[in-house]
């Protein structure tokens, strides 16, 4: 499994990067699919760019960013772990039933097929993607790569704070941390 983001890529480099990974499948995992800085990446670029490549693309909004906490929710969110505000959202979205299906239906239908989940940050550690990336790993026995802009793909680590809670899933309150 790969993740990537298009960031400022254009169509030709996007292109380049996908054909060079061997991507036959992308997974957009923006809550909103489209780009306001990015033409390449505005609403239906990335799917269009993908069907004239031959790459399958399935918009995914139940992968997607953008969550908040409420107040009574922070005050008990166990994953404390993340000190930036939206990631410690997504921790918690990511136990969720809308996120566990879309988990069950990715690891059903991405193999045998080079699959790669996509954002709009260029840099998977800035991005609700290198949480989505902890749960394939620590949960599912999942190899992940980031492929970067460069064309290398970087192994996923998971997150320091990050361990098996008694349920099961994924946390991320540092208790794992050295």
């Amino acid at each position: 499994m790969l993740t990537f983001g298009h960031g400022r890529a254009d169509r030709d480099r996007l292109a380049a990067l996908l054909t060079g990974a061997g991507v036959e499948h992308i997974v957009d995992v923006r809550r909103f699919p489209g780009s306001r800085a990015n033409p390449a990446a505005a609403a239906g670029q990335i799917e269009a760019l993908a069907t004239e490549l031959g790459i399958s693309y399935r918009h995914e909004p139940r992968f997607g960013g953008r969550r908040r906490l409420t107040a009574a929710e922070a005050a008990t969110a166990p994953d404390t772990w993340w000190t930036v505000p939206a990631f410690r959202a997504y921790a918690g979205w990511t136990r969720g039933p809308q996120f566990r299906a879309a988990l069950t239906e990715l690891l059903e239908t991405a193999a045998p097929r080079t699959t790669a989940l996509m954002c709009s940050e260029s840099l998977w550690w800035r991005c609700h993607r290198r949480l989505i990336a902890d749960v394939l790993v620590c949960e599912c026995a999942v190899a992940v790569g980031h492929l970067m802009h460069n064309g290398t793909i970087a192994e996923h680590r998971p997150c320091a704070g990050a361990r098996i809670g008694p349920d099961g899933r994924l946390i991320w309150d540092g208790a794992a941390a050295p």
